[in-house]
């Protein structure tokens, strides 16, 4: 039997073909993911413009700001533009904030002039880029959306695995501005290139396994929500609260991963890096185990596993003392592994408690928690160094807020009555 032409993709029919759009996803998302790195950035950035740790924060902080800002943009441009116009125009960005901050610094030494290069312009190319392999995946696997997400943002958390063990030599052989620049060169090319394969399916198509009424229970909201209803449910406000302290607890072990293991259990630079591209692979496997559990478990129950276990974890570091390689290993893996986790979380709830139509603006309202959840990040750890000398308190803050969230969870994250 003949396949029409709109329903094949280089050659293959559409049903086994459309895993090319999870993996030319997962390699943008390598390359998007490459700010997680900036842990190996941290402490080189600090010596170079003489800065405290809450100043060597700033762009980390900052760039994760304007990803989650320039999230919303995206996701209203895609519907205009569609998936492979905005991935090209934000990989430019991500590209030229990289380069930029290997270029500017030079002529203005500030830690401000890498606010600009790599907080503002290359936190929004990732912004404007993120959204959309999400939207292609979840368009694609209406059937299996949690694992087809978490597959396809996995390559955003392993992605230090790559690029920390890129980064570092170059960090120790040429410094963090050298660094910047050779690396944007390289995203700059990858994220383009693979920004060509994204398309959405053709208007109403669906797998074998749901035209045959195979769809599994629960996975389909009963309708497609606009933004502006969608803020007015206490589902949303739920979902918000717990995405944001997930989050957090996410970003401030990936911030000070290195720094802690150095400061705190007392192990040398070259192991840190190494170790921060080992909880690397811990939060790319949370994403597609979690988006699993999301299928299987409902995204409440997920929320509350994954609140659970950051408590413990947090609780955890609160114990580790110099030489406790163990704890650290055990708590940051869990952390990395739990923030991957919500990032397959987040989407897959978003869709399935508000629809897909509109799943891209959507996540942008809930993706707000991700940039509001960088500040937070950043001023807790930052205060608890330079008031307390020590990032321990941080860990103490961030189990009461996960035990906060497991009772959000439980109360809020159900399907909204509008739907």
């Amino acid at each position: 039997m003949n396949t029409p032409p709109a329903e094949r993709i280089f050659g293959m029919e559409a049903e086994k073909g459309r895993w090319v759009f999870v993996l030319a996803g997962f390699l943008i998302n390598i390359c998007l993911g490459s700010v997680y790195a900036y842990s190996v950035f941290r402490n080189p950035v600090q010596k170079l413009f003489q800065s405290s740790a809450t100043e060597g924060g700033l762009p980390f902080m900052v760039f994760l700001a304007f990803f989650a800002i320039l999230m919303f943009f995206g996701g209203k441009l895609m519907g205009t533009i569609g998936p492979k116009k905005i991935s090209i125009i934000g990989g430019v960005l991500v590209g030229a904030g990289w380069i930029l901050s290997g270029i500017l610094p030079q002529m203005v030494s500030s830690i401000w002039s890498l606010v600009l290069t790599y907080g503002v312009i290359a936190g929004s190319g990732v912004g404007l880029v993120y959204g959309a392999p999400i939207a292609v995946a979840t368009r694609w696997f209406p059937d299996r959306k949690g694992l087809a997400v978490g597959l396809t943002v996995a390559g955003f958390g392993g992605s230090p695995f790559v690029t920390a063990n890129i980064a570092s030599p170059l960090i120790q052989a040429n410094g963090p501005l050298y660094t910047f620049m050779v690396m944007g060169i390289g995203l700059l090319i990858v994220i383009i290139a693979f920004a060509f394969v994204l398309r959405f399916p053709v208007a109403g198509w669906r797998p074998a396994s749901m035209v045959a009424g195979k769809a599994p229970a629960g996975a389909v909201a009963k309708a497609d929500l606009e933004p502006h209803v969608i803020v007015k449910t206490s589902t949303f406000w739920g979902l918000f609260l717990v995405y944001t302290i997930g989050c957090l607890a996410g970003l401030m072990a990936i911030g000070i991963a290195s720094p802690v293991g150095t400061e705190i259990i007392q192990m040398q630079a070259a192991t840190a890096a190494m170790m921060v591209g080992v909880f690397a692979l811990f939060n790319g496997a949370g994403r597609p185990l979690f988006g699993w559990l999301t299928d299987r478990i409902t995204p409440r129950w997920a929320a509350t596993i994954s609140m659970v276990v950051i408590l413990v974890a947090s609780l955890v570091m609160t114990r580790a003392a110099a030489g406790t390689t163990a704890l650290y290993a055990i708590a940051f893996s869990t952390l990395w592994l739990c923030f991957g986790g919500w990032l397959a979380i987040g989407p897959t709830a978003t869709t399935t408690y508000f629809g897909a139509k509109n799943a891209a603006r959507n996540y942008s309202y809930v993706f707000f928690g991700y940039g509001l959840a960088a500040i937070l990040a950043n001023v807790i750890a930052g205060s608890s160094k330079d008031l307390f000398g020590s990032y321990t308190t941080a860990f103490v803050i961030v189990a009461v807020l996960a035990a906060v969230g497991a009772v959000l969870a439980l109360l809020f994250m159900k399907p909204p009555k509008h739907s």
